[in-house]
């Protein structure tokens, strides 16, 4: 019997998300961290610059400095729909937890080997990169689908920063979502954030 038989080209993209984005991290032969978003799974073509770098451990630090709880970075969370299952698998630069993590939360992890749910989040923080158009297409729609109240977008494409409030969720469809207030000011310029957050320093943002 012949069991040399081709893999349907479909199969990894019938996989269940986290089971997908495991079997990418297996393949790699560099460290990576891909996410899955709006149906698809975004591998990072080219690590992030050390600017891209600077930027988000400055973001954080003020954060750190102002002592909202529950700041960090690096940590993953899986978001759902209405019957549970898996819509996106995205990695903040930063997040902010609206709450002290609980056994729940762990054992969410395990179950989902890498991810927290998303309900935990107040805040998230992007900066762009290479993928400026995942920031402000894809991770800006999912974030206000999920009713995420803050979304903190540093562009330096645009050399803007933005505070993206109220997420709105028109209908069914998490793709037609967004954000109905958009606090912006040009990189230098303070930006205000909602209480309890700090207003933050955006000159370290700038660059040449």
């Amino acid at each position: 019997m012949n069991t040399d038989r081709p893999v349907e080209p479909d199969l990894m993209a019938r996989m269940e998300p986290v089971r997908l984005l495991a079997a990418y991290e297996a393949i790699s032969p560099m460290p990576v961290r891909p996410e899955f978003i709006e149906g698809r799974a975004h591998v990072p073509q080219s690590p992030p610059d050390h600017r891209h770098s600077e930027a988000v451990m400055s973001l954080s630090l003020q954060f750190r400095s102002a002592a909202v709880p529950h700041a960090g970075t690096g940590n993953g969370y899986r978001f759902t729909d209405g019957t549970g299952t898996t819509t996106a698998l995205l990695i903040p630069d930063l997040h902010v937890n609206h709450r002290k993590m609980t056994s729940a939360d762990e054992s969410h992890f395990a179950t989902h080997p890498g991810w927290y749910p998303s309900d935990l989040l107040g805040l998230v923080g992007e900066v762009t990169s290479t993928n400026h158009e995942t920031d402000t297409g894809p991770k800006f729609r999912t974030y206000a689908a999920a009713g995420i109240p803050v979304y903190v977008l540093i562009n330096r494409r645009s050399k803007t920063a933005h505070c993206y409030t109220n997420p709105i969720l028109p209908g069914d469809d998490p793709t037609e979502a967004y954000y109905a207030n958009d606090t912006e000011v040009a990189l230098g310029a303070p930006l205000a954030l909602p209480a309890p957050y700090p207003t933050l320093d955006t000159a370290p943002f700038v660059t040449d």
